[in-house]
């Protein structure tokens, strides 16, 4: 029998790279006997890092499904990579994790990734707890990074225990929740239970009246026991505690080494009597603004987090039960498809252990379903709720697949796309305009993850090449033109002949002047941008027939524009006169005068190149600022502001897409791998002159060479 929703606990392990999540996860199987022996990240052989390109490359790169069993509650822990190359990992554990724990690593304070994960930790409304990790280390400073996690997150920090021996050697903890002091042998593990020593009993004791004034804060008749009495008995304090954690009252700090076994079983202990328990947390958000309550009577939901094309396995899915159970065999609907869930497992890495059912609030994983995929929601028939999808981030590079054989092209594609639905933060786009494959990812070592899987897997090699940039053309001031298309070449020929003005495109402009408008049609353009079609003929000199032709002419040719081959955006065009021919006049006539019209006119109304720009925020240190804005300088960017953010600078900046090629490796090797960034598209605005004439030249070299 599962267990029930009560006893779960659904933790993410979150930090910047190298704080020991994943050392720290495989403490806690370890203490809870889930596994016999622990493995180590050197040697590849921890639980949570079982693929082979983690193994090779001796860090976390995909999310990792664990449990523990502690004291009859089953705690599923979500180990998370610390570079934010692979931020989609963090986004979709922490849709279904109740508290988060935020590792920092005690020799080097918080660190930016603990920065940047913070925002989706808030974003999610999820209850928090630190835990200042490797205090064995020969450089820990517990107080200093203590003092930094306040000054950044604020006066909800609160110690519960601190290091009584930090550095090598470590051995002792003093706990001031449970007043108390553990002593570990040099093996780590179960710790001796002493007296707190009289020399720390008034900083052990401060810290103890602290947490008891948090977990009375909130409660009316506990606060009346804390001022009645000076203090509140032990379950008293954990159901004050319990309250002000799962409101994010309260953020716990606790000390520990994973690597050395020292701290983790208490800090389960924690998490078994005071974490939320699925149940604990507000009902889950619908795609229909309503919720879903967490209930194992309620109509069995699962939720798909997470999908991993495995060899010899395929497919596996992972997913949150939000409501009810789910039973091996049973049969639910996902987007009006049925899928049967053949088996149901509890997982530890790669170890998966098949199981009947798991209650509403556990998580668990299945394999080969033939529809759904991450972010799908599975109901029983007749029910059509839906958890609100997750929303990951945008991408921040682009690069270009050098195109293989056609052989293997469609091989290739394949992958990707495979690819691309396991991991929602890739996107594949196959660009007409730039007529080049485009991988958007999240940073290089994203991209880097692509190719070897596609290389290893797949056995296609995969090379990459700087992507086109997407500009787009436009005109600053009217012109007027003709042109008359006659081709004749035995028995019916063709005639049409278009008269066009052509003028910048913005809202609410005044109607053309001199020129009576029959009919007007403004569409939205598939890449942006606006077209502006009037019907300005009078007399009948084209017949109101020939409109469609003569638009999708114009059309065709803004598909492909004529400095550059870019698209054309914001124009708007009068057909205001012309002549037809009762015999040789037809559609393809007037496309054909149409397109040719409107390429004359726009190289006389001021044709202009448009490039796209994306607002950028870096966040470093003070000590690499002058650097990166030295490089963002030479990038042609406009800065918008720098600000304090916590301990870091926040630099906001516009710059060209044109300059962004592998602005994610640049970045990192001139901080060290010590800041982030993320971007977003802002607007098109006009290249210089010189840039123009080059992209121009440039363009025209091409035509020739083919």
């Amino acid at each position: 029998m599962s267990v029930q929703t009560k006893d779960i606990r659904n933790i993410v392990l979150l930090g910047h790279s190298g704080s020991g999540k994943t050392s720290f996860a495989e403490t806690m199987l370890f203490e809870s006997k889930a596994i016999g022996r622990r493995g180590n990240v050197e040697s590849g052989s921890t639980v949570s890092d079982y693929t082979n390109i983690e193994q090779d490359k001796g860090t976390s790169l995909f999310s990792a499904l664990l449990h523990a069993k502690w004291r009859n509650c089953k705690i599923n822990i979500l180990d998370t990579p610390g570079s934010d190359d692979f931020v989609g990992e963090v986004v979709s554990s922490m849709k279904v994790a109740d508290t988060a724990l935020m590792l920092l690593n005690s020799a080097n304070g918080v660190e930016v990734g603990t920065e940047l994960v913070w925002e989706y930790v808030q974003n999610f409304n999820t209850p928090a707890i630190f835990v200042i990790n490797q205090i064995d280390h020969e450089k820990s400073d517990f107080e200093a990074t203590l003092e930094q996690a306040k000054q950044r997150f604020g006066s909800k920090v609160l110690p519960v225990q601190y290091p009584l021996d930090q550095g090598k050697g470590f051995t002792t903890i003093v706990d001031a929740l449970r007043m108390t002091m553990y002593v570990f042998n040099e093996d780590g593990g179960k710790p001796e239970k002493v007296a707190i020593p009289e020399t720390e009993m008034g900083r052990a004791q401060a810290m103890h009246n602290a947490l008891v004034e948090a977990a009375a804060e909130n409660d009316e008749s506990l606060m009346e026991k804390f001022f009645e009495e000076g203090t509140l008995n032990e379950d008293e304090l954990a159901s004050g505690l319990t309250m002000a954690l799962a409101q994010e009252l309260i953020y716990p700090v606790f000390c520990a080494s994973g690597l050395e076994n020292k701290g983790s079983g208490r800090i389960m202990g924690f998490l078994k009597d005071i974490a939320p328990s699925p149940a604990d947390r507000p009902e889950a958000k619908l795609e229909d603004g309503s919720t879903l309550k967490c209930d194992v009577d309620g109509p069995p939901t699962m939720f798909i987090y997470k999908t991993l094309s495995e060899p010899q396995v395929g497919q596996v899915s992972y997913f949150k039960v939000y409501a009810g159970d789910v039973k091996s065999g049973a049969e639910l609907v996902c987007d009006r498809n049925i899928e049967r869930i053949t088996q149901v497992y509890e997982s530890n890495g790669k170890q998966r252990t098949n199981v009947n059912q798991l209650v509403a609030g556990d998580l668990g994983a299945t394999v080969k379903l033939k529809f759904a995929t991450t972010n799908d929601t599975l109901t029983e028939k007749g029910k059509s709720h839906q958890i609100e999808k997750i929303t990951f981030p945008d991408p921040r590079i682009r690069s270009a697949v050098v195109p293989p054989s056609k052989a293997e092209m469609e091989k290739l594609m394949k992958a990707l796309h495979q690819i691309e639905t396991e991991d929602p933060t890739l996107i594949v786009e196959q660009s007409p305009q730039l007529k080049q494959t485009i991988l958007h990812g999240q940073g290089q070592l994203h991209l880097d993850l692509v190719k070897y899987r596609i290389e290893k897997v797949n056995n296609i090699q995969l090379g990459f090449e700087k992507p086109r940039i997407p500009y787009r053309e436009t005109i600053t001031r009217q012109a007027d033109d003709s042109y008359r298309h006659k081709k004749q070449s035995g028995g019916s020929g063709q005639f049409a002949e278009v008269h066009m003005r052509i003028e910048p495109y913005y809202e609410g402009m005044p109607d053309p002047n001199g020129l009576t408008v029959r009919k007007t049609m403004i569409e939205d353009l598939e890449w942006g941008g606006k077209l502006a079609f009037y019907w300005c003929i009078v007399g009948g000199s084209i017949d109101s027939k020939y409109i469609n032709a003569i638009k999708k002419g114009i059309m065709q040719k803004m598909e492909n524009g004529p400095l550059t081959g870019s698209y054309c955006q914001d124009i708007r065009v009068c057909i205001y006169d012309g002549k037809m021919h009762p015999v040789d006049s037809n559609d393809m006539a007037f496309m054909i005068a149409s397109a040719q019209v409107f390429k004359n006119a726009f190289e006389q109304a001021g044709p202009q190149v448009l490039e796209p720009i994306y607002e950028m925020e870096i966040l470093c240190s003070d000590s690499v600022m002058g650097d990166v804005m030295g490089d963002l300088q030479g990038r042609r960017a406009m800065i918008q502001g720098m600000d304090a953010d916590g301990h870091y600078q926040k630099i906001t900046a516009k710059v060209p897409l044109s300059e962004l090629y592998k602005y994610s490796s640049t970045l990192r090797s001139i901080t060290q791998g010590r800041a982030k960034f993320k971007r977003k598209f802002s607007e098109f605005t006009q290249v210089t002159p010189d840039i123009q004439k080059n992209l121009v030249r440039n363009f025209q070299s091409e035509l020739q060479e083919v």
